[in-house]
């Protein structure tokens, strides 16, 4: 197995959600599966003119094509949180992991690791997805929650905000992303990045393969000072 030795001023990991705890799969079915009426719109009121029936269809047509895009908008990804919600509370649907994520994460816990989320999901449907997964409720084991308000994944800007709102530097930060774009920029602001790998993830090229340190799993973590 390889083995990435965590650098000893890491006391904060950053975590993805979607291809780095989550399989894609789970994020993309759900997504697309809840969408149609989970989140009613009202009609205009007054005397605005035009059919109410067709404002609404052009309403979800537009969602319907930013999500076949991947947009990752902030209003798209809270109207995802609040269509999550729904199911969730309805017990419809719960959170995949991969086998390796919690047992880690629990590791880097009992470690002394502080351990956040960055995600372009909303806050609302992070804390969904860890207080009803298949391995129950586990949002005792993330610290904060970070997503597009605080600014996009793929600017270097981020992480240094991040990192002033968690009170570490940024080389303080090992962040787990299975983007390149994401790793780039966390890389510019001073963050430790690794690459995760995992199954219907997008490939990586060979030069990014030989850039980044990867990882399959995140048993392959090894943290000195649980030594």
């Amino acid at each position: 197995m390889v083995v990435l030795s965590v650098p000893a001023e890491v006391t904060v990991i950053l975590l993805d959600i979607e291809g780095t705890t989550t399989p894609i799969a789970f994020v993309k079915a759900e997504e697309d599966s809840h969408l149609d009426g989970a989140v009613p719109i009202p009609a205009a009121s007054g005397h605005g003119g035009g059919d109410p029936q067709q404002m609404i269809q052009a309403v979800v047509d537009n969602v319907c094509w930013q999500m076949s895009l991947d947009r990752k908008t902030t209003a798209l990804k809270q109207l995802q949180g609040h269509m999550w919600r729904a199911a969730f509370a309805a017990g419809r649907m719960k959170a995949e992991f991969f086998e390796d994520v919690v047992p880690a994460v629990r590791k880097w816990r009992e470690a002394g690791m502080k351990v956040y989320i960055y995600s372009s999901g909303s806050v609302e449907a992070q804390k969904l997805l860890f207080g009803h997964s298949t391995e129950g409720d586990i949002l005792e084991l993330v610290d904060g929650h970070f997503d597009t308000k605080i600014g996009h994944k793929v600017e270097s800007e981020s992480y240094r905000k991040i990192a002033s709102s968690i009170g570490c530097s940024t080389n303080n930060i090992l962040f787990l992303t299975d983007v390149t774009l994401e790793a780039s920029a966390a890389e510019e602001a001073d963050v430790h990045v690794a690459v995760v790998v995992r199954p219907g993830n997008a490939g990586l090229t060979d030069d990014e393969k030989t850039y980044y340190s990867l990882i399959t799993s995140f048993s392959e973590l090894y943290l000195p000072s649980s030594a």
